[in-house]
């Protein structure tokens, strides 16, 4: 991407300005810059007490808005692993979230593009930033994941 004073150009920074600012102003400046360059991505949010709620409602983003090819297994797989990996920072560890009475609200990018204009191929950026506790109002704190991985 081309650099612009002050604002980040790397795909990995873009996709957690994304998921952190997606309801701001500046969260449309940021898709808008993606959208320039000739990213393609989606935003989404997530409740649940089960990690396999989350990888089934990130996996149905990216497919609904065609950020992956749902016919290739490459592609739905280096998602997956994207969305686990992102899920392990979220967790601090394991992706343990209901078994031991913990849930999340979580809201999710998933962005699409080469790490640069100079390299071939496309990779898969996955963000998730949210809340993570018990299952109760007031007794959560903010968290973070993230994940890249070549297509």
């Amino acid at each position: 991407m081309t650099q612009e004073k002050g604002f980040p150009t790397t795909i990995g920074k873009l996709t957690t300005l994304l998921t952190m600012l997606h309801n701001h102003d500046l969260g449309e400046k940021v898709g808008q810059k993606l959208l320039n360059n000739g990213y393609r991505f989606t935003v989404g949010k997530v409740g649940a007490m089960d990690i396999a709620k989350i990888v089934g409602a990130i996996e149905t983003a990216a497919k609904t808005n065609h950020i992956i090819d749902s016919k290739q297994y490459r592609e739905i797989h280096s998602l997956y692993h994207a969305i686990l990996e992102a899920s392990q920072g979220v967790c601090r560890g394991p992706t343990q979230i209901g078994e031991i009475l913990r849930t999340v609200g979580l809201t999710f990018a998933v962005v699409r593009g080469p790490l640069s204009f100079q390299e071939e191929g496309d990779w898969i950026c996955v963000c998730m930033y949210g809340t993570i506790g018990a299952p109760k109002k007031g007794f959560e704190h903010e968290v973070l994941g993230f994940s890249i991985n070549h297509l």
